[in-house]
């Protein structure tokens, strides 16, 4: 179960509650579940009681036991308990959990860098106008990258002639010209330099990472820290997961042995699987919120788990070992991993080299 069906559990329960009127609230468009805190119990968890207790004059921990007992038996769903003044903690059923992983790393493979992408916006035309400003002109070309993605037909306009430069960055404007029906505006904090400055000191994926990275209402961080070639640069350490991830494979292909996924239980995968089947919802909000940032920071959390997994079980034999199923679910997770980490670079319009 991923936290998207968990969600989709819970929500179920909401509209089953309000419908045999136990419950007297407006049922909420979404519910959210997030991973439990250090100190939480089960694997999930959710304050939707607290949100609803105040629409539905109850107390907070009676409207999660009315929930809970409209989850019981949910597939996928083991446990299901109540803390503090009314969160709703879920424990996953561990036969079930390991099936949906395994179908998780199947549909990873079989959609490769399109995994995420969906029809979440699909409809009518988007279009976007921003000043001219390399930042503004960066970040809107990364919001008709997230936004096509999911299924939206976009046009980019900029209110004067582009910078020649821009094109260096892989940035396209449909229209020059202010338009004469006013438009979303992509109103970034400005970069305060060109794109041709930052083009000569950092490069083109350095720049964009560097301009993508913070919020939109942050100032934009371009120091030389975007070059190191160490673990604290967040841009370096992206896309060294996502090489280690390629040489995991090369080696493999070597030791004769190819990935198949199984059950990926083990030191840290949950945390990497977690953030895996979270990878088409953060698209999707980062498309929804033209929050570029928003994706940049789900790939730092991947590249962290992913070497957090890789360093607890190698998908490698080590010494002597011989080649085992448990490695062939372990190389299978690290190249989902992968996939994952090349296509959300994709998107912010970064490039992923095999080698690093």
């Amino acid at each position: 179960m991923t936290p998207a069906d968990l969600s989709t559990t819970v929500l179920h329960a909401v509209r089953r509650a309000v419908d045999e009127d136990a419950l007297h609230a407006p049922v909420p468009a979404r519910v959210r579940v997030e991973r439990t805190r250090p100190g939480g119990r089960g694997d999930y968890a959710s304050a939707v009681a607290l949100q609803l207790a105040g629409p539905a004059a109850l107390p907070a921990r009676e409207v999660a036991e009315i929930l809970r007992e409209r989850m019981a038996g949910a597939p996928g769903l083991g446990r299901v308990e109540i803390t503090g003044p009314g969160f709703l903690n879920f424990t996953l059923d561990a036969s079930a959990d390991a099936a949906a992983h395994r179908a998780l790393l199947h549909r990873v493979r079989e959609q490769g860098l399109r995994y995420g992408h969906g029809d979440a916006l699909a409809g009518a035309p988007l279009q976007f106008s921003h000043a001219r400003e390399v930042r503004a002109a960066v970040t809107a070309d990364a919001v008709r990258r997230l936004v096509r993605a999911q299924g939206a037909p976009v046009r980019i306009s900029c209110d004067e002639a582009s910078d020649p430069d821009w094109a260096r960055l892989g940035v396209a404007v449909d229209v020059h010209g202010r338009p004469p029906v006013p438009l979303t505006e992509i109103r970034p904090v400005p970069a305060g330099a060109t794109a041709g400055e930052l083009l000569e000191r950092l490069g083109p994926d350095a720049t964009r990472w560097g301009l993508l990275r913070p919020a939109g209402h942050d100032r934009a961080l371009l120091g030389d820290g975007l070059l190191v070639q160490g673990e604290g640069n967040p841009l370096f350490l992206v896309r060294y997961a996502h090489s280690r991830t390629r040489a995991l494979s090369r080696g493999a292909e070597r030791l004769g042995f190819t990935s198949d996924p199984g059950d990926p239980a083990g030191a840290g995968a949950p945390a990497l699987l977690a953030v895996i089947a979270d990878h088409p919802a953060v698209l999707a909000a980062a498309a929804h919120h033209r929050a570029p940032d928003r994706l940049a920071r789900h790939l730092e959390a991947v590249a962290h788990a992913f070497f957090d997994f890789h360093d607890a079980a190698s998908p490698l034999p080590v010494g002597d070992e011989k080649p085992s199923a448990a490695h062939r679910t372990r190389l299978a997770l690290a190249e989902a991993a992968g996939t994952v980490l090349a296509g959300g670079l994709s998107l912010l319009g970064i490039s992923a080299p095999p080698h690093l």
